[in-house]
């Protein structure tokens, strides 16, 4: 059975009783064809001779027993059971243009049915059949159509109560429906609507209405017209539920413009937002601040990966805590974090408010019952009244931030003009070295290396310098930090042991006896290109296996100790020796130095400037490589009262001014010739 809804009208009827006095003969009199049915059952219970004529039944034993479920589709069953509600609500009639199917074939007629209640007390329908329908093909398929689309489409009155709602509007707004206004979620919605109807006679939006199911987004349009019934001025409202849609959108915008890992904006955002300011006039007074947290690789490679994520969460739930409602925060990626601070702002305050910043993110953070203690670097520019662009701001604030970490790090810098003017020369110098990488423009100096017993020059350090066109000899500090920034760093590394290892085979051949130490960054050490290259070189013809040795730092040594000691082992495996540089500054787990193969520690400069007072230290220092097996060399020996020092407590190797500055090639060979250093017995 199915039922074509075209009029919906207003209570006239009170329930009624076929069982009154008389009634059971009239109803068995009449034309019109009169049933009873059972809308919890979807059966007939009564049906008058017309209405078996109707339905096409031959008895009313045959008729009852048919289940009208059987080709029902589900909008008439749930539109039954709005009628039923109706009824038990309220004394309720309604015409509706019914389609039913008796034999299955279709039969259109228009019927007037009314709450009729059953013996046991449940709601039931009566129906009664007022006339066929001229089969309109356009008519009857619109009218289905209204009543299974899941399309809202509502009429209210220009004063409010519904005039009409078709299957779908019923069975999603909560009855009853006062007016059209307490369908909004949002009053200034409905106002907003209204107006433009009034103006324009039609609007569109997408806002939230109340329901059965709670609050949804719908895509309403809105339409003005005239109640074809009263005349009166209506509104028809076509109403699309896009919940699914919208948040499907809603959180496909969230993910586009937050940063997965912390949940705060990301780069986009934070471009999109500053140009929004600019092109609003509201930039102007407002200042960035750009701070990254201090040796985050470091974290990373001692505690692992996952424990520099919870570093990162940490920072920026804190961040946010200690910032204002209104301040913008985003995560550029890594571990560069950018505050904007909107509106003009005094120094003093500006800087209370980084101080905040800065005391909340150093507070410890845990990690698997693991403290890690974290610390930012931060870079602060403005937007002054002169034209700026957030990318020249930006800029300028990692500017400062350049200048925070060259000052030593856990620091505030602002920027002023003189960084720009720095920033441009290393700008230019970042230029000129990539050029100086493709085009070979560095060479070796070599200091050399004292036995302290013999007084001879056993050995040499290689120390890369750049010879630089129309600007002569330029020393590692000017460029290491560079290359080692932009990556350069694993280009300069290989061709430093390239040209050591080529002029160590130059001094075999020469018939010199001589060790050389080559130094080696932790980006090197770890890049998966770093044991072929070795394996590559020690494979020359003459090369001299146990005269290469690699120099690298503590924190090397951080990190998975058996995966590193398997790729040290390997090394010196080829023919290498290694070197631990700047011994005591770092790591220095003593537990894991001995299980790693090295041949030579080499004391820190800074400890050799301060003997005596350092000795201790020092003597720690070359009683640990006796232990393990391993030279000592003290690097910076600039006096002979440090030399002294060393040679009573019998240090082996030294190197420093003191013996002689580094050479180029043929200043050391020289050097080596007839040149003895000052003091060395």
């Amino acid at each position: 059975m199915k039922i074509l809804s075209i009029m919906q009208q207003e209570p006239t009827l009170s329930v009624r009783s076929i069982s009154d006095a008389g009634a059971g003969d009239i109803l068995e009199r009449l034309d019109v064809a009169v049933w009873i049915f059972d809308i919890d059952n979807s059966r007939i219970t009564f049906a008058n001779p017309a209405a078996l004529e109707l339905w096409k039944a031959p008895s009313a034993e045959k008729l009852y027993t048919r289940d009208l479920k059987s080709d029902m589709t589900p909008t008439v069953e749930k539109r039954l059971k709005q009628y039923q509600n109706d009824f038990s609500r309220s004394d309720a009639t309604f015409t509706e243009l019914w389609t039913i199917y008796p034999n299955g074939k279709p039969k259109s007629v228009m019927v007037v049915y009314r709450g009729y209640q059953l013996a046991d007390g449940r709601m039931a329908m009566q129906c009664e059949a007022i006339g066929d329908v001229e089969n309109q093909p356009d008519n009857l398929r619109s009218a289905e159509a209204l009543l299974h689309t899941d399309v809202m489409i509502t009429m209210f009155s220009m004063k409010g109560p519904p005039l009409y709602l078709n299957p779908a509007a019923r069975n999603a707004f909560l009855a009853p429906i006062e007016s059209f206004s307490g369908l909004f979620d949002n009053p200034a919605d409905f106002e907003r609507v209204i107006a433009h109807v009034e103006t324009a006679g039609e609007h569109r939006l997408v806002t939230k209405l109340r329901t059965v199911q709670g609050k949804r987004w719908f895509d309403l349009s809105l339409k003005s017209c005239s109640d074809a019934v009263t005349g009166e001025p209506a509104i028809l409202v076509t109403a699309i539920d896009v919940s699914e849609l919208k948040e499907a959108r809603d959180t496909a915008r969230h993910l586009a413009n937050r940063d997965q890992l912390t949940n705060l904006h990301n780069r986009s955002y934070l471009q999109n937002f500053l140009a929004q300011l600019e092109e609003e006039g509201a930039a102007i007074g407002s200042t960035i601040i750009f701070f990254d947290v201090d040796r985050f690789k470091l974290i990373n490679d001692r505690y692992g990966h996952e424990a520099g994520d919870t570093v990162l969460k940490q920072i920026a739930e804190r961040a946010r805590a200690a910032l204002r409602a209104q301040d913008m925060i985003a995560r550029l990626g890594g571990d560069e974090f950018v505050v904007v601070i909107e509106g003009r702002c005094s120094r003093v305050a500006l800087e209370k408010q980084i101080q905040r910043l800065r005391s909340a993110i150093s507070a410890p953070i845990l990690h698997d019952k693991t403290r890690i203690d974290s610390t930012i670097s931060v870079g602060v520019a403005g937007y002054t009244d002169e034209t700026k662009r957030f990318t020249d701001v930006l800029r300028e604030a990692d500017i400062a931030l350049y200048a925070s970490k060259q000052a030593g790090r856990n620091c505030v810098t602002f920027f002023n003009t003189e960084m720009g003017a720095a920033a441009l020369a290393r700008d230019q110098t970042e230029v000129a070295l990539k050029r100086a990488v493709q085009t070979k423009e560095f060479i070796l100096h070599y200091q050399p290396r004292l036995d302290i017993r013999s007084g001879k020059i056993v050995g040499a350090e290689g120390l890369v310098r750049w010879n630089r066109p129309e600007h002569g000899l330029v020393m590692p500090d000017a460029f290491i930090s560079i290359c080692e920034e932009t990556g350069l760093i694993d280009e300069l590394g290989k061709m430093v042991l390239e040209i050591g290892c080529a002029q160590a085979i130059a001094w075999r051949h020469a018939g010199l006896d001589l060790d050389l130490s080559l130094n080696v960054s932790p980006r090197q050490f770890s890049d998966s290109g770093f044991l072929p290259l070795l394996k590559k070189l020690a494979s020359q013809t003459d090369f001299p296996h146990g005269h290469i040795e690699l120099e690298i730092t503590e924190t090397v040594l951080i990190g998975d100790h058996v995966s590193i000691a398997e790729k040290l082992k390997a090394i010196t495996a080829m023919g290498y020796r290694i070197a631990i540089d700047d011994f005591g500054t770092g790591y220095s787990n003593l537990s894991y130095i001995s299980r790693f193969p090295l041949t030579c520690l080499k004391i820190d400069r800074s400890f050799v400037d301060q003997l005596p007072t350092s000795g201790p230290i020092v003597q720690l220092i070359l009683t640990l490589g006796q232990q393990i097996g391993a030279r000592v060399v003290s690097e910076g020996v600039e006096t002979q009262e440090q030399l002294d020092w060393l040679i009573e407590h019998n240090c082996e190797e030294a190197q420093g001014y003191l013996i002689t500055r580094p050479l180029d090639v043929d200043g050391f060979e020289a050097f080596l010739q007839g040149n003895a250093p000052t003091g060395v017995a």
